[in-house]
């Protein structure tokens, strides 16, 4: 069923008017959603393999771009983004505006200059906390621009994605949006990748007896009290691109029947992701592994969407009210 509906909900079919940009566009998670909830879309992307997935894959053009502050825009109704996390994340150094990589100046720039209807980010969860400082400037700055914001640390389990994945969105607008409801039902693992979590194709990738041992006192000094292998009757860990493309203790696993260890496939993490089994990805297996564990879930963009679709056409109708009443009351002299 989960299967089923990935494949069949997630495909572009542009019914909208509006246009919508997407910046630091990786290969195209959150742009999918969009399109599958009837959004054209323009992506930029500075990562040329990236670029090239969301090309061959979405109706909009991804245009391979390293962004700055003043970068020429198209005019957009909707702005979407994952200004690189990298400065906020656990695992970086967390130096935040003092980073180089930090996109959020860039984000608020195109805001500021496009001036759309709606915006949304996503971000690392990590921002509301060790750098809440630097998420309420953010937010200031964006306030100062007229904009209402809702912000809310979802998890993507709680939307249909066997996953759990916590980030933060924030999604600004001038009339009255709501989140999507949480799901109370979670998708599991076996759901996702059942029918090939227990196979060893050609080419599988097994745990040696050493990185057995390391990650088996990896566990034990960690307090873990289950191996941190996949199970098909509960959802999957985060999937990031350093536990899918690093052999790491975190790594992404199976274990077979006959006890050895297998680390998973690209397209099962991709479906872990809820892609599409017919989303096809460019490059080699790093740089495969990368962009999926870069990605917004698609699942969870195009819930996302069309919540955001919904505060559109409420905006539009507001609008067309407004016009109505003003040449109504226009002086006759």
């Amino acid at each position: 069923m989960y299967v089923d509906e990935i494949n069949h909900k997630l495909i572009p079919c542009i019914t909208e008017t509006p246009d919508v940009l997407d910046l630091f566009a990786g290969c195209g998670g959150l742009s999918l959603g969009f399109e599958a909830a009837g959004f054209n879309t323009i992506g930029y992307e500075c990562v040329k393999t990236a670029a090239e997935t969301y090309n061959l894959n979405l109706k909009g053009i991804c245009h391979t771009q390293t962004l700055e502050i003043g970068f020429p825009y198209p005019k957009a109704d909707i702005i979407i983004g994952g200004p690189p996390c990298q400065p906020f994340s656990v695992r970086g150094n967390q130096k935040g505006m003092e980073d180089a990589r930090d996109g959020f100046p860039i984000f608020i720039d195109a805001v500021r200059r496009i001036k759309p209807k709606l915006f949304l980010f996503e971000n690392v969860r990590n921002l509301m906390y060790s750098h809440k400082w630097y998420l309420e400037l953010i937010l200031s700055e964006l306030r100062k621009l007229g904009y209402l914001l809702e912000v809310k640390c979802m998890n993507a389990v709680d939307y249909g994605v066997p996953q759990n994945r916590e980030r933060i969105f924030v999604v600004g607008h001038k009339s009255r949006f709501s989140f999507p409801i949480r799901e109370k039902r979670k998708v599991t693992v076996g759901e996702a990748i059942g029918d090939t979590m227990y196979t060893a194709p050609e080419g599988s990738r097994f745990l040696t007896p050493t990185q057995d041992e390391y990650i088996a006192k990896y566990e034990k000094a960690s307090c873990c009290v289950n191996p941190r292998d996949l199970y098909p009757d509960r959802p999957a860990r985060t999937i990031t691109c350093r536990n899918l493309a690093g052999a790491t203790s975190d790594m992404q696993r199976v274990r077979l029947p006959d006890g050895r260890r297998r680390r998973i496939f690209y397209r099962e993490a991709a479906r872990l992701q809820s892609f599409p089994d017919w989303f096809e990805f460019i490059g080699n297996e790093t740089q495969q592994f990368t962009q999926i564990g870069n990605a917004v879930p698609p699942l969870l963009a195009y819930k996302l969407a069309m919540a955001m679709k919904e505060t559109y056409h409420l905006c539009e109708r507001n609008a067309m009210e407004i016009t109505s009443l003003n040449k109504m009351f226009q002086p006759l002299f």
